[in-house]
């Protein structure tokens, strides 16, 4: 796909950076203490042993202290940052219903044409703190496919969520998960029965539209024995002067012979810090498949899990990370084997241009008796310049000689002669850069769905525009 001359002159500008009025936000309140959390309890009407797990949690946040390794994270001020805001004082079913400002910002995205398409089974659009809008395909419900955002699945499924809630990340597990469970507000909850495919994907898209904005969504997702899920997230926010933080939790349990994949394209603006706990429990014969695109944000610290289990258990995770000016994309992702014959892959992709940093930060672990279990890493990095930084941190523990373990790193430039090839075939530079690194990173696109791939590709030519000369 090539671009003209005036197409490419527009590019390199983050298109969603734009901002509705901000008439909620305007008035939300800054700062974090337990009067915060007791007053987004009550205006959610939660039962008290959530109420109990705020305060627990926020108690281990203010305790922890700041992670030293990783990426830069002193320009957060927690003082400074509003952790509810309310745009809306009901969710709808309908489009049409929405708020208009919250309904154009979603008219602008694309999301209400996906669903008109029947691209997805069911559409979930956070908007600053809460779930505005959400459905379900009809003929998903009769089959018994729970997909409500979470704090209605906390209303009507309470005995169901409160079995799995914090069951595969507690609240403790790191500073920022302490603050997620705090202060948690939306997300999605998905319940898949036994046997039941879902192959249509369910989505969710995210939207920070306050400036200093806090956004903690808490997903939830149950994959009964035997069926299969795929879930789909997208997020932006607006350019604003000062920093925004997203800081989620996302807990998948996907039950014997189950089949989960979750697939995030994160677009943030330049002014967000995304800092992201994500696990998995893949029990017998499971399977659990993370693809992770992190294209956007200020700093990116995120590093999908699965903790297999069970026996026959698998777990997969492909990313992308790409790291322009002024930004740090820390990603990697973590495979715990606890069980025999366990198998785990993790490839990485990261590309790097414009004195941005790229990192991959991995642990495999095999654990007393997961015998003859396989694990395979691979890590491949592409400096477009000579200005920009791409580190690896691998981490592998086995504690068992019966595994078969695979690593291998590369790291590699654009070279001019693969630039002179594609230019005598009539391409500009742009456009031969822009080819190059949508090949490099093509085993990751392949795996999205169709029109996700195209949006990918596309997002890679906005960042390409002015990498070389």
């Amino acid at each position: 796909m090539t671009t003209t001359h005036d197409e490419l002159a527009g590019l390199g500008n983050y298109e969603f950076g734009w901002a509705d009025p901000d008439v909620a936000g305007a008035t939300a309140k800054r700062g974090l203490n337990e009067d915060v959390v007791r007053e987004i309890s009550a205006l959610k009407n939660e039962p008290q042993w959530m109420l109990d797990f705020r305060l627990k949690a926020l108690r281990l946040f203010e305790r922890k202290p700041m992670p030293n390794w990783g990426a830069d994270l002193s320009g957060i001020d927690f003082d400074n940052i509003k952790y509810f805001v309310r745009a809306t004082d009901k969710q709808v079913t309908s489009w049409d219903d929405l708020p208009v400002d919250i309904k154009n910002t979603y008219d602008k995205l694309g999301i209400p044409e996906a669903e008109k398409q029947r691209l997805l089974a069911g559409v979930a659009a956070q908007y600053e703190s809460e779930t505005v809008y959400h459905s379900i395909n009809e003929d998903l419900e009769r089959q018994g496919v729970i997909f409500l955002d979470t704090d209605t699945a906390l209303k009507e499924h309470e005995d169901l969520f409160r079995e799995h809630f914090a069951s595969v990340i507690p609240s403790g597990d790191n500073k920022f998960a302490a603050l997620n469970s705090a202060v948690w507000s939306g997300g999605s909850f998905i319940y898949v029965p036994k046997g039941v495919h879902v192959e249509i994907p369910l989505q969710a898209y995210f939207r920070i539209n306050t400036e200093n904005m806090g956004q903690f969504e808490r997903t939830l997702i149950i994959a009964d024995e035997g069926s299969y899920v795929h879930y789909l997230e997208g997020c932006t926010a607006p350019i604003y002067s000062s920093d925004s933080l997203h800081s989620a939790v996302v807990e998948i349990i996907v039950k014997k012979g189950a089949r989960a994949r979750y697939t995030t394209i994160q677009n943030w603006s330049n002014n967000v810090y995304n800092l992201v706990t994500k696990r998995a429990a893949a029990h017998e014969g499971a399977t659990m498949e993370w693809i992770d695109g992190n294209l956007g944000s200020k700093v990116t610290m995120k590093y999908p899990a699965v903790w297999l289990l069970g026996e026959h258990a698998k777990g997969e995770t492909l990313s992308i990370a790409f790291a322009g000016p002024g930004q740090h994309q820390d990603a990697g992702s973590k495979m715990v084997h606890a069980a025999p014959n366990t198998s785990s892959t993790i490839i990485s992709k990261s590309v790097a241009r414009g004195g941005g940093r790229t990192s991959y930060r991995g642990l495999v672990q095999i654990q007393d008796g997961a015998h003859k279990s396989k694990s395979n890493v691979k890590c491949d990095a592409l400096l477009v310049d000579t200005i920009s930084r791409s580190d690896t941190y691998p981490y592998v523990d086995v504690r068992e000689d019966d595994v078969t373990m695979g690593h291998e790193a590369t790291v590699s430039k654009v070279s001019e002669d693969q630039l002179f090839y594609l230019m005598s075939r009539g391409l500009t530079e742009d456009e031969a850069m822009a080819m190059i690194v949508r090949g490099f990173v093509e085993p990751i696109a392949k795996e999205l769905p169709m029109e996700y791939a195209l949006e990918l590709n596309r997002l890679i030519e906005l960042q390409m525009e002015g990498a070389v000369g």
